[in-house]
């Protein structure tokens, strides 16, 4: 079955910085676009990038375009997404997603506080 485990989230400063990684299992991974969602305290989930399969094209939302970066290794069933000048705002669950645009399965999450 479809396994997705992030790691890598914490606490940090404002302007700080992480890298997150999610481990993916279960399907052949070098086949499917990939992306990273959040989920912020009462507001409902939204997609923050996206890579593609192929040719690894990046996709941003306009709130972390280019303060966050996403990419993946095929040869490690692994993606990631390095997010820097990091804002309060930032702060949510962070949650690893099978498919581009639309989810097909989700990792468990994992949480990223930025304090002011």
């Amino acid at each position: 079955q479809v396994q997705l485990v992030e790691s890598g989230g914490g606490l940090v400063q404002l302007g700080g910085s992480l890298r997150l990684s999610c481990t993916a299992s279960g399907f052949i991974f070098s086949n499917y676009g990939m992306s990273w969602w959040r989920q912020a305290p009462g507001s409902e989930r939204e997609r923050v990038a996206a890579i593609t399969a192929t040719y690894s094209t990046p996709y941003y939302e306009d709130s972390v375009q280019g303060r966050f970066t996403i990419s993946r290794d095929n040869a490690q069933n692994t993606l990631y997404l390095q997010m820097n000048s990091l804002k309060p705002e930032d702060t949510a669950v962070y949650y690893c997603v099978k498919g581009f645009v639309v989810p097909d399965n989700w990792g468990q999450g994992t949480q990223v506080t930025v304090s002011s």
